[in-house]
């Protein structure tokens, strides 16, 4: 495939260049500038269905709240308690500086149930006593969630990450019960905040 889509950009630019110094016949000068176009385009499409542009998820952030310091405690500092959110959003916050443990965010909409949330690292990031995670929302315009904070230690982080990986691998997130969250697992902070927009189905 990749070969024909050369052969005709190569083919595009020969008939284009003809046509430019081709001075004998008009009618043949503009066929061969149109069949040399054409093969461009195709050539320039057929690269680029090969070729496409990898999805740029765009991510929001809520309101802020202002940081004292020095910071005594894990918090959230955006988004903020009662505050309408859109689908996709950074959750920062602060840390102390001696904290050690994982941070977590985790999602309880309408069902009750718990969803934990990751970007590529599994855990929130964590640099300079800040720390952010990609939180994703699937629910309807004006569902108001919970958004969880938790601290974990070592295998309470494994099972989390480990359960977003099973649920990526069968596409399915089924949630997690109450009592399914694991004992290492310490609930810090949690906020109401209310979706802004439609989310179903954009995951």
């Amino acid at each position: 495939m990749l070969t024909s889509i050369l052969i005709s950009v190569i083919v595009g630019i020969i008939c284009v260049l003809a046509a430019i110094f081709y001075n004998k016949n008009s009618r043949i000068k503009v066929a061969l500038a149109i069949i040399g176009a054409a093969l461009l385009l195709y050539g320039g499409f057929g690269y680029g269905a090969l070729q496409p542009k990898a999805h740029l998820e765009v991510f929001h952030t809520g309101n802020k709240l202002q940081v004292e310091y020095p910071v005594k405690k894990v918090q959230v500092i955006s988004p903020i308690d009662r505050d309408t959110v859109k689908c996709r959003i950074l959750t920062i916050g602060v840390y102390p500086e001696a904290h050690s443990k994982d941070i977590w965010v985790l999602l309880k909409p309408s069902d009750n149930k718990y969803y934990p949330q990751s970007d590529y690292t599994n855990t929130s990031y964590k640099e300079d006593g800040r720390w952010q995670v990609v939180t994703r929302f699937g629910g309807d315009q004006g569902e108001s969630y919970q958004l969880f904070v938790y601290e974990t230690d070592v295998s309470a982080s494994r099972f989390f990450s480990e359960t977003i990986e099973k649920w990526k691998a069968a596409d399915d997130y089924v949630g997690l019960q109450q009592d399914e969250l694991p004992s290492g697992a310490t609930e810090i902070d949690r906020l109401k905040i209310t979706l802004e927009n439609n989310c179903r189905g954009i995951h």
